[in-house]
């Protein structure tokens, strides 16, 4: 049965990624439903119990997608002409190095893109009125943007209008009080840390939309370690894991109460949204596979996690570059991790060096199509850096963290701790500096094909299914 669910969610997963490059109704996937059902009840040659399977979820999938991806009625706003309109900031603000970027939901429940200066600011439930011109979002290149804003139910965009705040506080209590909580939190953080390093530190432990300089981030994908700034699972779990190891001397009950408390703590921090919340669960199974060994029925627990997510919002499976991130660093973490381990034996075990050298490795196999679809960049020194650096990473949200809480106390109370933060921080970044300068640091794939990545993927999954016992790897 459990085979059977997994074959369901994984074709279900393929209709609703075909889905997302097709402009079709929700009759085309139907289609395929009504062809199964019509071949299992004629008997017509279809005793392929997992055929029947596929193809039901796939036409599901496919029609889920295309019923969800139905863009709400536009035809009352004046696209292109100055309007003025009334609505509630649904998110935290999006600071990047020149603007600020605000999503306001309007009273139709249509949501905004908003682009404005970063003075002065407004926060999450802040009812505005805005004066501009209204315009749908295009594509970027080769870039889908419109599809990409989609996923979050935006629909258009205003660009530097007029702003007047109504009133605050328009929105639910907990947010507010979390993302108020996570900006006390940073500017604890921007008070004792120079920049670029509090941004840095920011995006690592508080999960924040500060924008660190253009010129860092390039560097940061450069070397490959542009994935402990986004809020995938792999940092999470890193924290999580690290928490479990400290408390190895308790019954492993409490280790892994232990690290899911830390999960819940840095979702609390980050403030709760999807994203984070997506990446924590995907945190809490690596925690649950590496505590019991139960490894198939996590993977089907974790299918199940991320079937239920793709259900809520389809267009995250192809859009959301987090929720792909989380879900193959947790599956690198579960699956291919033990393969890898066994061939790191000249690694040392002292201070976990083994272990976090197969965790970078086993990620980085594992996530590198997916980085070269998307961003089209390789990175010839990924595995040094990400050695160098993820070794370094749960003190450095510790002390990140004692950093900013010290400051709800006293301004004093918080400098040694962030002395500590600063010099991790300043170390870190250095070795993203000197190799990210290397002349053979990274180089651009151009275009590399969407063929190619699911290709890949295939192949690991025949290997990591399929081959394990065949002694493949």
């Amino acid at each position: 049965m459990a085979r059977k669910f997994l074959f369901f969610i994984i074709f279900f997963a393929v209709g609703i990624f075909t889905g997302s490059f097709f402009d079709l109704s929700v009759y085309f996937g139907l289609l395929f439903v009504f062809l199964a059902l019509t071949l299992k009840l004629l008997k017509l040659n279809f005793n392929n119990l997992v055929f029947f399977v596929g193809m039901l979820a796939f036409g599901l999938g496919f029609s889920w997608y295309a019923y969800e991806v139905i863009p709400p009625d536009l035809s009352d706003f004046q696209i292109g002409r100055q309007v003025l309109l009334e609505g509630v900031v649904a998110d935290e603000a999006d600071e990047r190095e020149n603007y600020t970027r605000l999503v306001l939901e309007v009273g139709s429940g249509a949501k905004i893109l908003i682009y404005t200066g970063h003075y002065p600011k407004f926060n999450y439930g802040d009812k505005l009125k805005i004066s501009g011109e209204l315009r749908k979002p295009e594509k970027i290149d080769d870039f889908d943007w419109p599809a990409y804003l989609a996923k979050d139910d935006v629909y258009l965009e205003m660009f530097y209008p007029d702003i007047e705040l109504i009133s605050v506080g328009n929105a639910s209590r907990i947010k507010r009080y979390l993302f108020s909580l996570k900006a006390d939190l940073l500017s604890n953080v921007s008070r004792v840390i120079p920049e670029p390093h509090a941004s840095f530190l920011g995006g690592l432990t508080f999960g924040a939309k500060q924008s660190m300089p253009k010129g860092l981030q390039d560097d940061f994908r450069k070397t490959g370690i542009i994935h402990i700034v986004v809020l995938s699972g792999y940092n999470v779990t890193i924290v999580a894991d690290a928490i479990m190891r400290v408390f190895s001397f308790l019954p492993s009950f409490f280790g892994i109460g232990l690290g899911a408390l830390g999960i819940a703590a840095f979702a609390v921090m980050a403030g709760a949204s999807a994203t984070v919340v997506r990446a924590s669960i995907m945190a809490v199974f690596v925690l649950l596979a590496r505590a019991t060994g139960r490894i198939y029925e996590i993977t089907i627990a974790l299918f199940a996690a991320g079937f239920l997510m793709i259900l809520h919002n389809p267009k995250i499976l192809r859009f959301d570059s987090s929720f792909q991130l989380s879900f193959l660093a947790t599956m690198a973490l579960i699956w291919v991790a033990p393969i890898v381990e066994p061939k790191l034996k000249f690694f040392p075990k002292k201070f976990h060096i083994r272990e976090f050298a197969t965790a970078t490795i086993s990620t980085q196999i594992f996530v590198l199509p997916l980085l070269l679809y998307k961003m089209g960049l390789f990175s010839a020194v990924s595995v040094p850096v990400n050695l160098l650096i993820l070794i370094f990473v749960p003190a450095t949200m510790l002390f990140g963290f004692l950093t900013a809480a010290a400051g709800f106390v006293w301004y004093y109370l918080s400098l040694p701790f962030g002395w500590i933060t600063y010099v991790l921080l300043h170390y870190e970044l250095k070795v993203v500096e000197v190799f990210a300068s290397l002349p053979f640091a990274s180089f651009a794939i151009d275009n590399f094909p969407l063929w190619v990545m699911l290709s890949v993927y295939a192949g690991y999954a025949i290997l990591i299914f399929y081959g394990k016992d065949k002694k493949i790897f």
